[in-house]
């Protein structure tokens, strides 16, 4: 045959295997008799084989296939042996340690007459790459997972006004399978991108290995070729699931072609399938995803005539890791400085949460990064976790870890442990005791209440404790919390007056040189606010 016939010959097959053309108007589409035609149709339907399966093979390998030997009389059955098997190779070559060699060696001990390792290598690879499964037939089970934003968008409507609100939608596609994943998401920040990729391991019912995302900033902070910045919390939520994530490479197409061409297939099959539809929330408009994305997954392939559910069940979903039992919890990401008091300010609570005092020095060229959630807060320094506090919602604005101090600092505060003041209280009196606790409550400062708590042992040196539970008594009662009000009523004896009036007293006339005990009051109150 002909050289220069050799692309005629695959458009005849084509033609008349896809296109369904009789004899006639192939001749008239390719310029070749009929009788020819009918010729090289018989050859090729005598192999019983798809025109994908031939459509890439070079001249050689077409007229050894079409018109070999004809003293070779089981050159036609060998191949047409082998190529029933190309399916289950097709699965196998994705487990991991499989490679082509363990396959033909597996082959020829079946088939002692059978093709060398280098036809068999050959044939193998003509017919993958003319399959649609096999374009990455290169990627292992369990290996990866492809993830992207797709370019066009999905709408919700505002019940209201009939607004059409756009959403994201998330693509996600295991290479080895094609088993595919779809869900609309708010917005393509970092949040909602781990909240796509967390659906996508759930739907798959593990993760993989690897994540491979295009460098979009949700997931890739800088990317260099050898060693890419990857977004902190996208990098925590992969090592949540057990994975790495190695992003697709900047102009490199062949990287992310595969769930690139996922999202134009999400366009017709799903996409399409809702257009007539209104959607008033995200998870009604996940719902009709889902159902659209199933019939999508359990459609066979033209090709292969299974369906990507099959493949997935049969090839990757027990290779797949396990799941971790907990969802991956989003954290609220921002900086701080380490001030000189060995704390970073959390400005959403208005809160200070210690850190270790050596990265102070360290602090001044570089702030810290603080991730923190309903339930804590952690601080990095460097890409290090260096603290780690549960959220404090309390009045008071530092929260302190004695851990975190220098020694001098850590011995100091030791003097300021409420437990030890209040005991000190207790042994001067009920009411001193009493006291003490509301003053601790009222101040955010420990200093101000180990200060207070010196000053009342002082006072009873002086006075005595029986005197001085007496005072702390009357100053609650006239609600007066101050170390300067127990004072003045010790100074001027007030402490053994009685509250309530005796008869003589209520018989006293109004009269403008009777001070009475609202005097005292505004008095006392003048102590307490100096």
């Amino acid at each position: 045959m002909k050289r220069t016939n050799m692309k005629k010959i695959k458009e005849i097959i084509r033609l008349s295997c896809l296109e369904g053309l009789s004899l006639r108007q192939i001749s008239k589409a390719v310029s070749v008799s009929r009788p020819a035609i009918s010729k090289y149709i018989n050859a090729f339907n005598v192999l019983k084989l798809r025109y994908d399966e031939i459509k890439n093979l070079n001249e050689k390998q077409l007229i050894e296939l079409l018109f070999g030997n004809p003293k070779d009389k089981d050159n036609n059955k060998r191949y047409a042996d082998l190529s029933e098997k190309f399916e289950y190779f097709a699965k196998e070559i994705k487990k991991k340690n499989v490679t082509l060699q363990k396959l033909w060696e597996e082959y020829i001990e079946e088939n002692p007459d059978g093709y060398s390792r280098s036809q068999f290598c050959d044939h193998f690879n003509s017919w993958r790459q003319s399959c649609e499964l096999t374009m990455h037939l290169e990627h292992k089970a369990g290996e990866k997972m492809f993830v992207d934003f797709a370019g066009k968008k999905l709408h919700l409507t505002d019940k209201k006004t009939g607004e059409l609100l756009p959403v994201e939608v998330f693509v996600a596609i295991l290479p080895a399978s094609h088993y595919t994943f779809v869900c609309a998401v708010k917005s393509q920040k970092t949040a909602d991108w781990i909240r796509g990729s967390e659906e996508a391991f759930r739907y798959f019912g593990g993760s993989t290995k690897v994540i491979t995302p295009d460098c979009f900033k949700s997931a890739v902070t800088k990317f260099n070729r050898y060693d890419p910045e990857i977004n902190p919390e996208y990098s925590r939520f992969a090592e949540h699931y057990n994975a790495a994530v190695v992003p697709a490479r900047p102009a490199h197409p062949k990287d992310k072609a595969l769930v690139e061409n996922a999202v134009k297939i999400v366009y017709s099959r799903i996409y399409a399938g809702l257009r007539n539809d209104l959607f008033y929330s995200l998870e009604e408009l996940n719902r009709a995803i889902l159902i659209e994305l199933e019939k999508y997954n359990s459609r066979k392939m033209q090709n292969t005539k299974l369906s990507r559910i099959d493949l997935f069940n049969s090839t990757e979903k027990n290779i797949l890791n396990n799941l971790p039992t907990e969802l991956y919890e989003h954290k609220k990401y921002t900086k701080s400085r380490i001030h000189s008091n060995y704390h970073v300010f959390l400005s959403e609570d208005k809160k200070y949460y210690s850190v270790p005092f050596k990265y102070f020095a360290d602090s001044r060229k570089a702030k810290a990064d603080i991730y923190y959630t309903d339930a804590s807060v952690e601080v990095y320094f460097n890409n290090e976790r260096i603290s780690v506090h549960k959220r404090d919602y309390s009045s008071k604005s530092y929260v302190t870890n004695t851990n975190h101090l220098p020694s001098n600092h850590k011995a100091y505060l030791e003097r300021l442990n409420p437990e030890k003041t209040i005991a000190l209280a207790r042994s001067k009196g009920k009411y001193v005791e009493e006291l003490l606790n509301i003053i601790i409550a009222e101040h955010k400062i420990p200093e101000q209440s180990y200060y207070s708590s010196k000053g009342f042992i002082k006072l009873a040196k002086i006075y005595g404790n029986d005197r001085l539970d007496r005072a702390c008594k009357r100053s609650i009662k006239l609600g007066f919390f101050k170390y300067k009000a127990v004072f003045e009523i010790l100074k001027n004896n007030l402490e053994n007056i009685d509250e309530k009036p005796t008869s003589s007293e209520e018989n006293i006339p109004q009269n403008n040189n009777v001070r009475g005990k609202e005097y005292f009051k505004k008095k006392m109150k003048g102590y307490q606010r100096g």
